[in-house]
């Protein structure tokens, strides 16, 4: 009929965490009782797809036998945005119409002017991420010509990097 907040707390019972919800007394025979909880869990980042809890309804007053447990199984579900950011250093370029690149140099500066590319992928949550993959793809060639000479590449943060087949192939 009413809602009432219900007084719950949290113990350890042989190994398993556990919440103790008391929902009053006394209760009449045969009364139906609808209780909605809502639990905020933390780590759950190494559960798997879904998270089970065991729940039974017992009385202090007399022993029964329709004590039974169920099982709920909550599917778990990480949620993040990610954000790729990307800067190009400098925004624009232009060859002077007089340069011609130098074959067979070591030297940068003879196979055209210095680009760089700079990435930052960010995540905006709520949750925390492992095990991202970002592909990049990078127009090195037109008309089968050099376009972009792909020099090195590097990470910040803890990331790792597989290089491109082609990655400084004159190793200027």
């Amino acid at each position: 009929q009413g809602q009432e907040k219900l007084s719950c707390n949290p113990r350890k019972e042989n190994g398993s965490h556990v919440v103790l919800c008391e929902l009053g007394n006394p209760m009449k025979a045969g009364a139906r009782i609808t209780v909605d909880m809502e639990l905020s869990v933390s780590g759950l980042e190494d559960v798997g797809d879904a998270i089970t809890f065991q729940l039974q309804l017992q009385s202090k007053n007399s022993p029964s036998s329709t004590n039974t447990t169920v099982t709920v199984t909550v599917p778990v579900e990480a949620q993040a945005a990610m954000e790729l950011r990307g800067n190009s250093l400098p925004a624009t370029t232009v060859l002077p119409t007089s340069w011609h690149r130098v074959e067979g140099s070591r030297r940068p500066e003879d196979h055209g002017i210095k680009v760089e590319h700079v990435y930052q992928l960010h995540n905006k949550g709520p949750s925390t991420v492992s095990g991202v993959t970002l592909h990049l793809a990078v127009p090195n060639q037109l008309g089968g010509r050099t376009l972009l000479y792909l020099l090195e590449l590097g990470t910040e943060g803890g990331m790792k990097c597989i290089h491109p087949p082609g990655l400084n192939a004159e190793q200027v």
